[in-house]
């Protein structure tokens, strides 16, 4: 049965092979979730697959859905992705199309196109294709398709107005990233949702350490094709089990996977083999070319996304700081792409979020985005805030001009004996530790499953982890008030191992009241009294603390300075609850597991290499949040 989006890297998607929709067949594209309506395209657009040649004779399959009514123009509204413009064939219509029902039903002119490469398109795909600057001649990148599509859309397609926007979740917000980079003159509005920003900090893989939990998705990336298909022609691993977190046991080290791919799989051996921030990551990256962006943008990402965060926050920050454009940004309270789905109550694991959160955001917000700049005056005046943020503590929805807001101030946690955390210094200092054993890992979740892209972790419940000995639990005590968090948090770590290498993963939690009373989205086996809330957590694999290009390791015992990032958020941590830190060195298998003893590629690293280790965290470490004022 087709599926809807597989997501990843994580990139964790739509009509990409014939798994059930479930986690099992998310890897990265969310943009055409089917959605409830008695509208039915066909009744109201006509469709038409043309081939579009770009400078180099390569030609893009590209389809295109117009409004039967020609009694007016319309604005260009277009999806570039890796994932199929399917269902192929003139006769055949998706269910929804365009970013959401109201431009669907409102009349626009949507338009889908493989990328090269990919699908019924021809050409070699490249996996996060490195833009070139200055380009000459017949030399392409996405860019260049993205620009050559849209020359020959709005010199060939009937009824357009001249105005064309670019979107997409994932990884086509990747490509809609990539149409700002020397865009076309008739792109007026560009809308990068969920969007990879760098392949070394989204997805697979979070400041060097490989997410083990997406391994099975480099399927999708890694086989190449050598003509123009309809059907796929990569398959993914079966891995005969429901118990993942058992899997990934079996086959450590890495080394042990290699039965279920070889050489041919690509992307895998990219992986295996830039195991640093080298130049292959370096230019894949599209971040650092956001510069003098002309297009108005609007950034969409969701606060509890597993696998895009790092790509929509920098990318707004980026254009922020380089460009002087109209450009916005909305982060809700989603995993990846819940903003483009139908269902009406917003959950996010066991956490209730509110009502029509998606339906608000896609009719009074992308729509109003996409309509002032297409069709509208084209002034800017769009009525949108700068930044429109969700607070996933009081849940509501708040606006900014700018994020993060300018009435912030950094305030320090210390991390203290007797698993306190406290915004006074010991100044005694002393160390917690535990030990560490990469064979017994702590797990990211409870839950017993197999997938492709974790999801509903992200605001779990961490008790169970703090119930480990192999966990550090750091808690204030009861907040007399409300603390609000809106913007970056940094852990600056004081460790010492008695290994070589190892992992530092922090966690952020919300303790909630005893009192706190259960709903009816709470899994069976938990209640929401003294409920362990994540708001956020990240992981550095060790060996990159001071460059994410040239590693080293640990010197055993010795005290070391780690400083971790952790992503955005927007939280408040309500009177009468806890702000809890927990730190380990195993998340697993959503991270693969550090063998603690330092080997230059963990890909070879040797079963005799696993080893447990003493950690230890000395008092002097922080937490460092930005607090709303």
């Amino acid at each position: 049965m087709i599926f809807q989006r597989i997501t990843l890297f994580l990139l964790i998607f739509i009509t990409l092979s014939s798994c059930k929709p479930t986690e099992t067949s998310s890897i990265k594209e969310v943009s055409e979730v089917a959605v409830e309506s008695a509208y039915n395209p066909h009744d109201h657009y006509t469709k038409k697959e043309v081939v579009i040649a770009m400078r180099d004779g390569i030609k893009l399959h590209t389809t295109i859905y117009s409004p039967k009514d020609t009694s007016k123009t319309y604005p260009m509204l277009m999806m570039r992705t890796p994932y199929s413009c399917r269902p192929y064939g003139e006769d055949e219509f998706k269910s929804k199309i365009g970013p959401n029902k109201y431009l669907m039903e409102e009349g626009n002119i949507m338009v889908y196109q493989d990328v090269r490469g990919r699908w019924n398109s021809e050409g070699v795909y490249d996996n996060m294709r490195a833009y070139i600057p200055n380009k000459t001649g017949t030399q392409t990148d996405e860019a260049s398709d993205t620009y050559d599509t849209i020359e020959w859309l709005v010199n060939n397609v009937e009824n357009n107005n001249g105005n064309v926007g670019t979107y997409g979740i994932s990884y086509p917000g990747f490509y809609a990233t990539y149409s700002l980079l020397d865009s076309h003159p008739a792109l007026k509005a560009v809308s990068p949702q969920a969007c990879i920003g760098d392949f070394f900090f989204d997805d697979f893989i979070h400041n060097g350490a490989f997410l083990l939990s997406y391994w099975r998705a480099t399927s999708v990336f890694g086989y190449m094709k050598d003509q123009p298909t309809k059907v796929s022609w990569y398959t993914f691993p079966d891995i005969g089990t429901e118990d993942q977190h058992q899997f990934f046991l079996d086959h450590m080290p890495l080394g042990k996977l290699n039965k279920f791919y070889d050489s041919t799989n690509v992307f895998m051996e990219q992986i295996k083999t830039h195991v640093t921030y080298d130049e292959f990551w370096k230019s894949r990256g599209i971040i650092q070319h956001l510069k003098d962006i002309k297009p108005a943008t609007m950034i969409v990402g969701g606060l509890f996304d597993a696998e895009d965060l790092y790509g929509p926050f920098n990318t707004y920050k980026s254009i922020e700081k380089n460009s002087d454009n109209y450009n916005t940004v909305v982060f809700g309270p989603w995993s990846h792409g819940d903003w483009a789905r139908s269902k009406d109550r917003q959950v996010v694991g066991n956490i209730y979020f509110g009502d029509s959160i998606s339906d608000h955001f896609q009719k009074n917000i992308e729509t109003k985005f996409f309509n002032h700049f297409l069709k509208g005056e084209v002034d800017g005046e769009t009525n949108l805030p700068e930044a429109q943020l969700f607070n996933t503590g009081t849940k509501e929805w708040q606006s900014f001009d700018v994020w993060p807001p300018k009435n912030t101030t950094k305030e320090s946690y210390y991390m203290q004996p007797y698993e306190r955390l406290t915004q006074q210094p010991n100044k005694i200092y002393g160390a917690s530790e535990f030990i560490s054993d990469p064979k017994k890992p702590v797990p990211y979740t409870e839950d017993i499953k197999v997938g492709f892209t974790p999801r509903k972790f992200m605001t779990d419940d961490q008790r169970f982890a703090s119930r480990r000995p192999d966990v550090l639990t750091f808690e204030t005590e009861i907040l007399e008030g409300d603390v609000t968090l809106a913007g970056d948090i940094l852990t600056k770590l004081y460790v010492s191992t008695t290994g070589t290498a190892a992992d530092w993963i922090v966690k952020v939690i919300d303790v909630f009241p005893a009192d706190t009373k259960i709903t009816e989205d709470v899994q069976d086996h938990l209640k929401l009294s003294n409920y362990h809330m994540m708001v956020r957590s990240e992981v550095l694999r060790g060996r990159f603390r001071n460059s994410m290009s040239e590693p080293e390791p640990f010197v055993p015992n010795e005290k070391t300075k780690v400083n971790l990032k952790l992503q955005d958020v927007f939280h408040t941590f309500k009177k009468g609850h806890k702000i809890q830190v927990q730190v380990q060195s195993t998340f697993f298998p959503y991270i693969d597991a550090n063998p603690q003893t330092y080997v230059d590629n963990i890909f070879e690293a040797k079963e005799a290499d696993f080893q447990k280790q003493t950690h230890k965290v000395f008092n002097d470490s922080s937490i460092e949040f930005t607090v709303l004022k």
